[in-house]
């Protein structure tokens, strides 16, 4: 069976076929994405503005025209924290409906979560033991932790890399006090779920998702994406340490210039490896597992989940 996924977040938007079944791995046979940044579509009172919604509405057409030529049998569609905080935000996605039927639903923080520590449930296994899950977006920073498919605990903060960067850090580069001061607020604000996160329990491995964090490890010395999803690559808590103050000294010309860094979210890598940092810290981890698979595979694992017991 041929499924489709929609995945509207806060940088990409992403539209996925997949061959799949239950039991069985799904096998990616389409995709097609850009960098729409509705996150940045966003005007003073917190709406998502008009050119936002045309982009948006144009990249559904597209995926819907993609969808019917590959012969899809089901389409899932979600969007995530840009447009689940936009004040038009269910006005947005009924604009989006009428235009080009496109069906969106609104995934909360706690449900991102929750379904991209399926999808890395699944990847490693049940060898893996107790996960603990750590995924940086564009508009929100998701963990979740447990011992089975559903995490004992999955919790949301809004300290999406793009998010960071567009409401604190000002400047290319951002002064060294306005830099000392935004890693003081995102760790203060981690820090108040930190005991429902260390109730889960220490983790038998610790693993991070997403394209901030992929990104990251690359720049440490990872593989690159061409080498393929089975090659193993981490990020280290004290290369990441090393890595963030080289980070904020530099302007986003030059950390494009840096191993697997694009043009267009180079401004935005310090916010992340501000983020990632705090949390390894705050939940004393010295090393993520990078998974390959995150919210988008969730979703389709899930569907498969439920299509089963129909």
């Amino acid at each position: 069976m041929r499924l489709g996924v929609i995945d509207i977040g806060s940088n990409t938007v992403h539209m996925l076929v997949v061959d799949a079944h239950w039991g069985a791995r799904p096998l990616p046979a389409v995709s097609h994405k850009m960098e729409l940044r509705l996150s940045e579509h966003t005007d003073e009172q917190g709406h998502i503005d008009k050119q936002g919604v045309r982009s948006l509405e144009k990249f559904a057409g597209e995926c819907l025209r993609i969808v019917e030529d590959q012969g899809v049998a089901r389409v899932m569609g979600f969007v995530t924290s840009a447009i689940r905080e936009a004040g038009n935000g269910d006005g947005v996605l009924a604009m989006v409906r009428e235009s080009t039927g496109a069906d969106l639903q609104i995934l909360s923080g706690a449900d991102e979560a929750r379904l991209t520590f399926l999808a890395v449930r699944r990847w490693f296994g049940w060898s893996s033991g107790r996960l603990l899950v750590v995924d940086i977006g564009g508009g929100s920073l998701e963990i979740a932790a447990g011992l089975d498919e559903d995490p004992d605990v999955a919790v949301s903060f809004e300290l999406g890399a793009g998010r960071v960067t567009r409401t604190m850090l000002q400047g290319d580069p951002p002064s060294p006090e306005l830099v000392r001061e935004v890693r003081r607020r995102i760790r203060t604000t981690i820090a108040r779920d930190m005991r429902e996160l260390t109730k889960a329990g220490a983790p038998d491995l610790a693993v991070g998702t997403s394209k901030t964090m992929r990104t990251l490890a690359r720049v440490l010395g990872a593989a690159p994406s061409s080498e393929g999803a089975q090659v193993k690559r981490h990020l280290e808590r004290e290369a990441l340490a090393d890595l963030v103050p080289r980070l904020a000294g530099m302007t986003a010309g030059q950390r494009a210039a840096l191993p697997g860094v694009s043009a267009s979210r180079a401004h935005q890598l310090l916010a992340g490896a501000l983020v990632a940092e705090a949390a390894m810290d705050l939940l004393q981890l010295e090393r993520l597992e990078i998974c390959p698979w995150a919210l988008r595979e969730g979703v389709i694992l899930n569907e498969l989940d439920l299509m089963r017991m129909e």
